[in-house]
This record gives C-alpha cells, sequence and structure tokens, in this order.
C-alpha cells in the first residue's frame, strides 16, 4: 500500500495517513488481515515522526478498522462493508460498436461432456519436461541479460525456432528475420489491421467462419464480409471486389472442417495479386491431420509476397500458454516490430526462451506425434457415433484434420435449440448456425473432441442421442 503526505499542511499529517488508509480499507485495496507496516518502517518511508504514524493507527483501532496483536504487528479487521468500485457517474461513454461485442464462447455451466470445439486435452501435455526446462531458465544466472528484453519481434532463440519448426512440418518459407512473435492469432490479425489497413476498409471472411476474427476487424473498424465456402473451400468467385484482405484456413476451414483445394487456392492467390489483396492464411489445426495428403499452405505457394502466415501454439501445447506467430515478408518486418512495440512490446520472455528450447530438443514434434494418435482415435470414434445418431438427421462433413468434427442437420432443425437441450443434459457443444457470418445459416452440431477422453465420448455421445431421439419443439413440423 503506497502513502504520500503533502507539503502542505504538514500540521495534519496523522489526519492525511488515516484518510488514506481508511480509504484503501473501505474501497477493498486492504482486506480484513492484511497487515500494515510497522509504524517505525512507514514514518521512516513517510519522513515524518513514529508518533504521528501511531496517532492514525490508534484512530483507526479505536473506530474498529484496524487491530493489533502483541509481537506481530497491526492488521486490518473485518468490517462488513464491500468494496468499492470506480464512480458510477462518469461522462465517458465507450465507441458504439462495442456495445455489439460481448465474449465468445458463452460460458456454458454443467458442462460435465464438453464437446467445444478449440479445447485441448491438457493431461496429454509433457508437464515434467516443461517444468525441467521453465526451473532451468528462472534461475537468476539465466535471467541476468538484462537487454534480453529489447526486441518487440520475440526472442531471436524462439523466432529461429519457429521457422525451423514450420518449415519443416508445413514447408513455410521463413527464417527467423520474418517471424514475429505473437500472443495468438488474434494478436497476429491486429497487427496487421494495424499496419496494413484503414478504418472503413472491407476484409473478406470464410462464412460460416470464426466468430472472434469477425468482433476484432468489426471493432477495428473494418467493413466485413462473409464469402461462402463449399466442398473445396473459400469461393473466390464469391470475393467482394472490393476487398482489401482476405482471412481464410485454407489446410482446415473453421468450422467445417475441409481443406481448400489445389485449384482454389491457385485461384484465390492470383485473384489477390490482380487486385493487390493482402491475405492472412490462419493454418488452423494443421498439426492434427488423419488421412489424405498434406495440404500446401497459401505461403509456399505465394511467389508475390502478399500472404501473411500466422499460428498458435495454444491448442498443441495448452490454452494459458498465450504464444503464436506471424511470418511477414521483409518489406514489413520494421512495421510489424513497431506495432508490436507501441501495443504490448513483447510476450513474456520465460516462456518464449521456454517454448524455444522445447521446440529445439525435439520436444514439441515428439508432442504432436504422440497426442496425434490419441486425437485420432477420438476422431474415428466420435464420427462413428455421429452417424449412429438417432433418424440419421445428421451428415458428417468431411474432414481429415484438427480437433472437432461439423455434422449438418438433414432436417432443417432449429440447433440452438438442441444445442441448449443437450447442454441441458451435461453435454455441451456449439451449434454450427452460431458461426454464420453474413449468409444463411447452416444448421448443425459442432463435436469437439480435444477435452474429452474416449470413455467420456461414449457416454456424452449416447446423452446427446437420448436429448435427440425426444420429441421437442426444435423439430420440423
Amino acid at each position: 500500500m503506497d502513502l504520500h503526505v503533502s507539503l502542505v499542511g504538514r500540521r495534519d499529517l496523522a489526519g492525511q495517513i488515516y484518510a488514506q488508509l481508511r480509504a484503501a480499507i473501505l474501497d477493498g485495496r486492504l482486506r480484513a488481515g492484511d497487515a500494515l507496516p510497522p509504524t517505525r518502517e512507514l514514518a521512516r518511508r513517510l519522513s515524518i515522526s513514529r508518533n504521528t504514524v501511531g496517532v492514525a493507527y490508534d484512530r483507526l483501532a479505536a473506530e474498529g478498522f484496524l487491530t493489533s496483536r502483541v509481537g506481530a504487528g497491526t492488521f486490518v479487521r473485518e468490517t462488513g462493508s464491500a468494496a468499492r468500485g470506480a464512480p458510477a457517474a462518469s461522462p465517458l461513454r465507450p465507441r458504439g460498436v462495442w456495445n455489439g461485442v460481448s465474449a465468445w464462447p458463452p460460458p456454458m455451466p454443467g458442462v460435465r461432456w464438453d464437446f467445444r470445439a478449440g479445447l485441448p486435452d491438457v493431461r496429454l501435455f509433457p508437464y515434467e519436461a516443461w517444468r525441467r526446462i521453465m526451473s532451468g531458465l528462472l534461475r537468476p544466472s539465466a535471467l541476468a541479460d538484462p537487454a534480453s528484453a529489447g526486441d518487440p519481434a520475440g526472442l531471436p532463440a524462439l523466432r529461429e525456432a519457429v521457422a525451423r519448426h514450420v518449415g519443416v512440418s508445413r514447408s513455410v518459407r521463413a527464417s527467423g528475420a520474418d517471424v514475429v512473435v505473437t500472443s495468438g492469432v488474434q494478436q497476429a490479425l491486429d497487427l496487421i489491421v494495424r499496419v496494413l489497413l484503414e478504418p472503413g476498409d472491407v476484409v473478406a471472411v470464410e462464412d460460416p467462419g470464426y466468430p472472434p476474427v469477425r468482433m476484432l476487424l468489426t471493432a477495428a473498424g473494418m467493413r466485413v464480409r462473409g464469402v461462402p465456402v463449399d466442398a473445396e473451400g473459400l469461393r473466390v468467385d464469391a470475393l467482394p471486389g472490393e476487398a482489401r484482405a482476405v482471412y481464410v484456413t485454407p489446410s482446415h476451414q473453421f468450422p467445417l472442417g475441409m481443406p481448400m483445394s489445389l485449384p482454389r487456392r491457385r485461384a484465390l492467390l492470383d485473384w489477390a495479386r490482380r487486385r493487390d489483396v493482402v491475405v492472412v492464411e490462419d493454418d488452423y489445426d494443421t498439426e492434427y491431420r488423419y488421412g489424405g495428403r498434406p495440404v500446401e499452405p497459401l505461403q509456399s505457394l505465394d511467389e508475390d509476397g502478399r500472404v501473411l502466415y500466422t499460428g498458435t501454439f495454444s491448442k498443441i501445447m495448452r490454452p494459458v500458454l498465450r504464444l503464436g506467430f506471424l511470418v511477414a515478408p521483409p518489406s514489413l518486418h520494421h512495421a510489424f516490430r513497431m506495432a508490436r512495440y507501441v501495443s504490448s512490446w513483447h510476450a513474456e520472455l520465460p516462456a518464449q526462451a521456454a517454448l524455444a528450447r522445447f521446440i529445439d530438443e525435439g520436444l514439441l514434434a515428439r508432442h504432436i506425434r504422440r497426442s496425434r494418435r490419441e486425437y485420432r482415435a477420438r476422431h474415428e470414434r466420435v464420427a462413428e457415433l455421429v452417424a449412429g445418431l438417432p433418424g440419421e438427421r445428421l451428415e458428417l462433413v468431411p474432414s481429415e484434420a484438427g480437433l472437432h468434427l461439423s455434422a449438418a442437420f438433414r432436417d432443417g432443425t432449429d440447433d440452438a435449440a438442441a444445442a441448449a437441450r443437450a447442454l441441458g443434459a451435461g453435454v455441451g457443444l456449439f451449434a454450427l448456425s452460431e458461426f454464420a457470418v453474413t449468409g444463411p445459416p447452416v444448421a448443425g452440431l459442432v463435436f469437439g473432441y480435444g477435452a474429452v477422453t474416449p470413455p467420456e465420448i461414449d457416454e456424452g455421445m449416447r446423452r446427446l442421442a437420448a436429448v435427440l431421439a425426444r420429441p421437442a419443439a426444435d423439430r420440423p413440423g
């Protein structure tokens, strides 16, 4: 707790200390049981007499705010007052765009069988290896370099490790100098908007698509246009001519799951070249591919340097590790570094250094191989059980990658109502319609299997089958 006394009116120094401490207790900044500094120490810090501090403490104790224990010190007593926040009356108001933004996904209380998409199984993560690396990095000798926080683009060791990793695993053409470390794909997209786009620019996104991307673009003043997808991915013929950027998930379309075909990818790159448009490639979930040929990234096909490649380690590792990356051509290196600097400077340095070692020691590749085997078994089991749901009401969208599967209702079922009824039975999943952007929503369900074990998959799907088999208002006519 920082206190200060005014040089003006020094006759009431005890009153100033009393008032500040009392306000801190009532505001909740000092909580019941918190220890106050000894009178001698506080007097020394404020350059006043110890008796002055004692007068303030005695007054607070007399009013029931403080209590003293011999040999232990002075502590805040339980006052029964609720903490006070900032003044309710304020002339400040947010821009109107923020009134329509809410966190996604919304909370799902009561979930026991968690089929929400995008969640990995944190139990598969090699915690012992990560703990060993982090412990070594947190030694005083390892933190002694005061210049280690210098580059907003990220630690050089991690940038080099990321370039090698995506070069080997995804054929991405990049050196460490091309990599900017971010806190995830969302921040990478935010940097792209800051560096390359102007308020009012049109950005094309896949429809259906990832809701937070649409929220970020809208909040930044972009005009978002949804572009339909089909069995080959984004429909290039439906792209708006006024678009200045296109955001795509070509290797594993979110949320439907199909990859973009090679002819469609080449058509997109040709369209972007002719119209001088930036393409943002989110290489979503490509580490987990269970069949078919690997999909070549747009970035490796791009000959003009207009594809910005983004990725994240959150789902490979664990969601609380907020580290991702952006691969950009040399013409944008300085701008992205400065955009990173003015917004948040850099990501957590010990985590960056630990991830660099994790990659270089081969632990990331080993973790991906092991977890891929586990997720593949879950993928196959979910596909089998969805196909066996009552009445053959759901049709699976073919997908051979990722941590989720999507299925469309054949009979026009209200998918939001079906998902709500499933939640009532303890089964948490997303309705496919909530991913619609501007076009007609597709009714269906999205089955994530990252956070559910095989026994949980069977029981959760059994309960979902029971929910879908019951007559309900979400069934047509």
